[in-house]
């Protein structure tokens, strides 16, 4: 027996991506008919309206997930590895935004429009792509699916939201106070980010490569079922609040013309191409925000490559590069039948 509506728990609906995935629930009038917010203990007795109603935040503990139908955990790896698993003892399917299970043999790593089948063989936890992952793989699928991509290199712009809320903040103090030729002290990032941009999210591996980076390069490979792909990524923090920009080369195995690469792109559910460079209209963090598309733009033929194109990609990371897509999921396996 399948269950059209559920009961949900929202675990960290005070952070960034809770707050947006709140809102979504009014906007996509989401089937829910219990709501359980959830964060940790400083966030406990917090009054957020939901659909209209007042409900009050409760501390995530490990009895929070009784009766619960769909767990959403949008917090640090360590809060998933601590309450997933017990969400799914309790027999709820779990919705995770960390990294903590993305690589996990068994666990769908998945963006509805582009493997929505692989929630078939989810055994309890499904996880959620990094949000710059997701934005490129939208973008990815429908041209690997008509040329067969081989190389991809990435350059990413990413909002200090994707980072949370305290990095919203900094980035406001330390805009004023540059402007007002205050001291700087950096908290949240090692350097200042006001009026900078960092090469660096995520700690440095051997490889030379950021953790983020590596994420790119992984995660895409397990999307697209192609684990050979080859795959080089950059990510830079710039001072953007919302809206992660991507600059993407790549080269596939025949030549593909830019008009018939906009085409495919325009038939793909979820991405919209601005792509009038002649009129300065092309994708900007500043459009997308508060957008659920993935705005592509400037695509071209790569001059250093034969069967090459670059694009430029940007998108809301706090709506499709996370709540969004949570909620795509949860939407997906109701109508699969797979909520019992």
């Amino acid at each position: 027996m399948t269950k059209s509506n559920v009961n949900i728990a929202i675990v960290g609906a005070t952070g960034a991506v809770g707050k947006v995935f709140i809102d979504l629930m009014k906007e996509r009038k989401f089937p829910a008919q219990e709501i359980r917010l959830l964060a940790s203990k400083r966030s406990e007795g917090k009054v957020i309206s939901v659909n209209g109603q007042d409900l009050t935040v409760s501390e995530t503990t490990a009895d929070s997930f009784k009766n619960i139908d769909i767990a959403f955990i949008s917090a640090s790896a360590d809060v998933s590895r601590e309450f997933a698993p017990i969400a799914v003892q309790n027999g709820a399917i779990v919705v995770d935004d960390s990294s903590a299970f993305r690589l996990t043999n068994g666990v769908p790593l998945v963006i509805p429009e582009v493997n929505a089948n692989d929630l078939l063989s989810h055994e309890g936890i499904t996880a959620i792509p990094n949000c710059s992952t997701i934005q490129m793989a939208m973008v990815l699928k429908p041209l690997h699916d008509v040329n067969p991509i081989k190389r991809i290199i990435v350059d990413t712009y990413q909002a200090v939201s994707g980072t949370g809320i305290a990095a919203i903040t900094e980035l406001h103090e330390q805009s004023r106070d540059f402007i007002n030729s205050e001291t700087i002290s950096p908290e949240i990032y090692p350097h200042q980010i006001a009026f900078n941009l960092l090469p660096h999210i995520e700690p440095f591996l051997n490889t030379g490569y950021t953790n983020e980076e590596n994420k790119m390069i992984e995660e895409t490979r397990k999307i697209l079922h192609a684990p050979d792909m080859l795959i080089s990524a950059t990510c830079v923090r710039v001072p953007v609040f919302y809206g992660h920009s991507e600059a993407i080369h790549i080269e596939f195995e025949n030549p593909f013309l830019p008009d018939d690469a906009r085409k495919v792109l325009n038939d793909f559910p979820g991405i919209s191409v601005i792509d009038n460079p002649q009129n300065n209209e092309y994708p900007m963090p500043l459009n997308s925000a508060n957008n659920n598309d993935v705005f592509v733009g400037r695509i071209r033929k790569d001059l250093s490559c034969d069967n090459g194109l670059a694009l430029w990609v940007v998108s809301d990371n706090l709506r499709k590069g996370a709540a969004l897509n949570a909620m795509q999921i949860a939407e997906h396996m109701i109508k699969m039948g797979l909520i019992e």
